[in-house]
């Protein structure tokens, strides 16, 4: 993905509130079908993770890996990931 389109989704994700939230357990199957839901549905979300610094990009890198999205930004406790969706 190019510059010019990340600094397009960036200006899109501002507005948007946290769709996932990944908690104490980790990143578990449950959280990971629920974030195939919320890309399915939106495209462009944003995750939090609850999770030290090193922690949380492992987990960025794997639910990124996982579900085929890209990450866009990360800030803090706040990931922005996408996936284009065919269908829409």
């Amino acid at each position: 993905m190019d510059a010019a389109s990340k600094k397009k989704l960036k200006a899109q994700a501002h507005s948007l509130k946290p769709v996932i939230i990944v908690g104490q357990a980790g990143l578990t199957d449950a959280v990971l079908a629920e974030t195939e839901i919320a890309l399915n549905t939106h495209e462009l979300i944003k995750v939090k993770v609850r999770a030290e610094r090193d922690e949380r990009n492992k987990i960025n890198e794997k639910m990124c890996t996982t579900t085929g999205a890209t990450l866009i930004q990360s800030i803090g406790q706040i990931a922005v990931i996408y996936r284009l969706n065919p269908k829409k």
